[in-house]
């Protein structure tokens, strides 16, 4: 879906200096949330903003070659130099017009300019060109920031394709999947039909479609208002998300421990497989996440997960009827993370990442795997997830922790969601206990 640039510029400026003038940028999706005085149409304002922070660091690259004819930019120079805080020297009817033309790249719509713009014709003309360079040659700095990736992250990028064994065509849909957002996928409950769930969301107004891989929903009224997700027949999760949670072959009876649970989103996934027999035990630092999980169970009328905050710094005291069994037959470690793999659904984090202050992130990673897997009985298995595509967050902390851990053993790892799903992307590999 299209931004509607072409008509709105005066409102998108003044929402962009609203966003400017924070004193410490939020999220989007929160900031956007927070927001009281949106137009009329705060669906096509949220979907602006993504497309400038989609398209941000693209921006600012135009901007500053526009503005310096004379010479010829130093691309890899200027990437390394960059910072958020440069995003205030473009003029916002400046910004907005690039963002418009590439937003609208591959659609048949014609982006007209700001009034104010006196020079939009030589823009677009600049534009073109940039275009036409960035076409020609795929491993060039045009190209990368073309498609919203900083040349920066080629290297890790170019790890992750050996690593995953990327065919060319694989690395590239890659790339062209991080210009556009995934859609929105549901969860069904057991036994709920989906082609009546999508019959009804899309009589509620909400574009539900229904695919090999699940239902997705692109756009339309908001989910949580439909009643298939009022009544729990359905759960937000993303396709990526939902294929960790697959990962864990749980039996009904069987005892499971969602270490870093967060909101519940594959606490509910695993329990959704398990009859309401066994126990699904969901920990997490902080306790309001928790109560959502709590909140969520009810509504999808799962008895048995249990609630526990938990901070990592040790093991988890086993409660008694796993101590029983030397421990949890399925333990899953789904570990902060640099979130990568989210930057499609969550552009303005792309902007943040910074692979040099990783250090402290992958201590905890490490720890939170040496803590969870004190709680794994004999032949039972951890598994460890992120949603990240880092390399160093996931093959490598995998090889770190078996070296250190000999009684573990591996048995799978893999990355799911993009390139091959139109989705996130997120790592999972299992652990088992020999």
């Amino acid at each position: 879906m299209t931004p509607n640039l072409t008509t709105d510029y005066e409102f998108l400026v003044s929402l962009w200096f609203q966003w400017l003038d924070q004193p410490q940028w939020q999220p989007l999706d929160r900031w956007l949330k927070s927001q009281k005085k949106m137009s009329r149409d705060p669906l096509q304002a949220g979907i602006a903003m993504h497309a400038a922070m989609r398209f941000l660091h693209l921006a600012c690259a135009l901007e500053s070659a526009y503005k310096n004819p004379q010479e010829t930019l130093d691309i890899q120079a200027w990437d390394q130099s960059w910072s958020l805080a440069d995003i205030k020297k473009v003029p916002a009817q400046a910004l907005w017009y690039w963002v418009a033309l590439r937003a609208a790249e591959g659609q048949q719509a014609t982006v007209a300019a700001p009034k104010k713009l006196r020079d939009a014709h030589q823009r677009h003309q600049f534009f073109l060109q940039w275009r036409a360079r960035s076409e020609a040659d795929h491993n060039n700095a045009h190209y990368w920031l073309w498609q919203g990736v900083r040349p920066s992250l080629k290297p890790l990028l170019d790890e992750r394709a050996r690593q995953s064994h990327w065919s060319t065509e694989s690395y590239q849909t890659f790339l062209d999947k991080q210009t556009v957002q995934p859609p929105l996928w549901l969860r069904l409950q057991h036994g709920v039909k989906a082609n009546s769930v999508v019959a009804g969301l899309r009589h509620s107004g909400i574009h539900a479609s229904e695919t090999d891989d699940g239902i997705s929903v692109q756009g339309g009224k908001n989910i949580v208002t439909s009643q298939a997700y009022r009544e729990g027949d359905i759960e937000i999760q993303d396709l990526a998300s939902q294929q960790i949670a697959a990962a864990i072959a749980v039996k009904p009876g069987q005892k499971v421990w969602d270490a870093c649970a967060g909101a519940g989103g594959k606490t509910l996934a695993i329990a959704a497989r398990m009859d309401n027999k066994g126990v699904v035990v969901a920990t997490d630092l902080q306790a309001f996440k928790l109560e959502e999980i709590k909140r969520r169970a009810k509504r999808a009328e799962f008895f048995n997960i249990r609630t526990f905050p938990w901070d990592g710094e040790a093991p988890l005291r086993l409660p008694a009827e796993v101590a029983r069994q030397a421990g949890f037959d399925w333990v899953l470690v789904d570990a902060p993370c640099s979130s990568s793999g989210t930057w499609r659904r969550n552009p303005d984090a792309r902007w943040h990442f910074n692979p040099q202050s990783m250090d402290s992130l992958l201590q905890l990673q490490q720890q939170l795997l040496h803590q969870a897997s004190a709680s794994v009985r004999p032949a039972g298995a951890l598994v460890y997830a992120t949603c990240s595509w880092c390399v160093v967050e996931n093959e490598e902390q995998v090889e770190k922790f078996l070296a250190a851990h000999p009684t573990f053993a591996l048995e799978s790892m893999t990355l799911t969601g993009a390139p091959e799903k139109d989705a996130d992307t997120m790592f999972v590999a299992v652990l088992r206990r020999v």
